[in-house]
């Protein structure tokens, strides 16, 4: 009986110790298991709202590029320069609906010449004055396709493509073209995500939410109200853009993510919920809980057989468990299998990038590069021939030259390497007098083979931009090297280079060639007139770029009597600012 009752004993030790160890260890698994399981939740919710901006992004910019072509289509439609011609519009409105489902546009206007709306697909505006609006303004100015937003009156923003219309130079009217932004805006609504868009001012333009459109983030998430989770949540927040990414708001988890869309400085940011990512973690660990109930329950069990009951009761609890796992295993097997597939198109995404950025940057530096190159080769060779004739000193004045521009080439490629991180802030007062001078002295080696009469029209005082001194200096020498080239055949061969100041800076280079027969696709890469091995056509096409990240415009023109002028429009610099810098 003592060795029954000793035996009883050492029993009900083991089962406590044992029920014990359980529980500790069942502590520190549920423990670990919350942190990793959290974290990876929260990763996988993370990247899947940067992949759904990015395709926001995406979309935004798609619909952006498919309207911009319409209004240059549209433009040289018979039907509506006819209408323009001869006034009778009876049936331009028609026109103009047999269009706009097909283009997938919000609406479709005709403006005539006074800026009056003579037809559009919304026949509330037929009749409507335009002419002091600035997509009707800028049109008329450009022989490109302009894009503006405004703000209605009634509220919203219209995002606006304006084309002239025009025969023979003469102008006839504009087409504008409003794109569908409530089509996108409906397309990003979502449960777990609230986007927006803002412009270069940080104004919101876009939004999920109406009421967030006109004011910027800080004012649009105090005012937000609306009935979703993640709406609630951000109307409870104040000063929400000092906040990190993984803030809780009343509980609940918000991220914010931002990318920047390019078109006119424009920024994309979404809202997303954490909400999925508690109540997953809690399942796993309701799983894990049982698990080690079932641990205790099978201790128990071994110790005492007490009834079959238990027995059978265990069993199914076992068979449910296995059940249960199983289809843990094939969720997790899936979710794993998405992941793989995100992955997969963020690599794509990126590696496409980056081969785009690559093709740009070797035809950039190809392009750039020649022009130094075919100055140094004039000089050697006239250094050579300064040699031959003993005239050394003068020979070393060439070679100097030739360090010069060696010098000017390691400045582009620095340069282009750089290209892809440039900005504002690496941006300098510049004096235009003396980027125009440097230009005429690179070129001095092609402006010596042949016998140009150059024109230069300078302002007696400094003229000053806030921009990048060299890059304006490859704009101004290639506008130059194509003046040079027009100008082949003439019979008196003239440059004319005027810089003017007032409101823009303003700096025209004319030659009196044959002209410009095709102005549509001048700006266009690998549009060129040139014959093969003279140029690859991104001359223009780079200009244009540079000139639009100085904040201007590069437009060109036939000038009247004959010949061709390219004019580069930029802000005006303040001289006491640019003293002051």
């Amino acid at each position: 009986m003592t060795d029954l009752g000793s035996g009883r004993r050492r029993g009900k030790w083991f089962l406590r110790l044992a029920v014990l160890v359980v529980c500790l260890f069942g502590v520190i698994v549920i423990y670990i298991s919350n942190q990793l399981l959290t974290q990876r939740f929260t990763e996988t919710i993370s990247n899947r709202s940067d992949v759904r901006l990015a395709l926001y992004v995406t979309n935004l910019m798609n619909e952006l590029q498919r309207n911009s072509v319409v209004p240059q289509l549209l433009s040289r439609d018979p039907d509506l320069i006819k209408a323009l011609e001869d006034k009778d519009y009876s049936l331009s409105t028609a026109r103009l609906l047999s269009f706009v489902d097909e283009i997938g546009a919000a609406s479709l206007t005709l403006l005539d010449r006074d800026g009056r709306a003579v037809a559009a697909t919304d026949r509330n505006r037929i009749g409507t004055d335009h002419r002091q609006n600035p997509y009707f303004v800028d049109a008329q100015r450009s022989n490109q396709t302009v894009y503006t937003t405004y703000q209605r009156p009634e509220g919203g923003f219209a995002y606006v493509y304006s084309r002239r219309i025009e025969v023979a130079g003469a102008l006839l009217g504009v087409i504008m073209v409003e794109v569908n932004g409530q089509r996108l805006e409906t397309g990003w609504a979502g449960v777990s995500d609230a986007v927006l868009v803002m412009d270069s001012a940080g104004t919101i333009i876009m939004a999920t939410e109406p009421r967030w459109r006109g004011l910027n983030e800080e004012e649009a998430l105090a005012r937000q109200s609306a009935p979703s989770a993640i709406e609630r949540a951000i109307r409870a927040t104040q000063g929400w853009g000092a906040l990190p990414a993984d803030a809780y708001l009343r509980g609940e988890a918000v991220l914010r993510r931002e990318m920047r869309v390019p078109h006119q400085g424009w920024r994309m940011v979404s809202y997303t919920t954490y909400a999925s990512v508690r109540e997953r973690v809690n399942g796993i660990l309701a799983l894990e809980v049982m698990g080690f109930a079932i641990l205790l329950a099978l201790l128990f069990w071994g110790s005492s057989r007490r009834t079959a009951s238990r027995l059978v009761f265990f069993q199914r609890e076992s068979a449910e468990l296995r059940a249960l796992n199983r289809r843990l295993q094939r969720e997790i097997a899936e979710r794993e299998k998405v992941e793989k597939t995100l992955q997969v198109a963020e690599q794509t995404i990126a590696q496409s990038s980056k081969l785009a950025a690559l093709g740009e940057m070797s035809a950039a530096v190809s392009h750039e590069l020649n022009q130094p190159l075919a100055a140094m080769k004039t000089y050697l060779a006239g250094a050579r021939l300064l040699l031959q004739r003993e005239r050394p000193e003068e020979a070393l004045s060439s070679f100097q030259r030739i360090d010069d521009l060696l010098e000017r080439m390691g400045a582009i490629t620095r340069q282009l390497k750089s290209y892809a991180r440039k900005g504002a802030e690496a941006f300098a007062p510049v004096d235009t007098r003396a980027a125009v001078s440097t230009a005429l002295s690179l070129m001095e080696p092609q402006l010596k083979t042949r016998d140009v009469n150059i024109i230069r029209t300078l302002p007696n005082e400094p003229v000053f931009i806030m921009g990048d001194r060299l890059r304006l200096e490859q704009v101004i020498i290639n506008l130059l090297r194509n003046a040079l080239d027009a100008t082949k055949l003439s019979p008196n061969p003239t440059i004319e280079i005027l810089l003017a100041a007032g409101d823009t800076v303003s700096i025209q280079i004319r030659d009196n060639g044959e002209g410009i027969d095709n102005l549509d696709d001048l700006f266009e890469p690998f549009y060129t007139t040139k014959q093969p091995g003279d140029g690859v056509g991104l001359g223009l096409a780079i200009s244009s770029g540079i000139v639009n990240d100085l904040g201007g415009r590069l437009t060109a023109r036939n000038a009247v009597d004959g010949g061709a002028i390219f004019e580069v429009q930029l802000p005006t610099l303040k001289q006491e600012v640019a003293a002051a810098e």
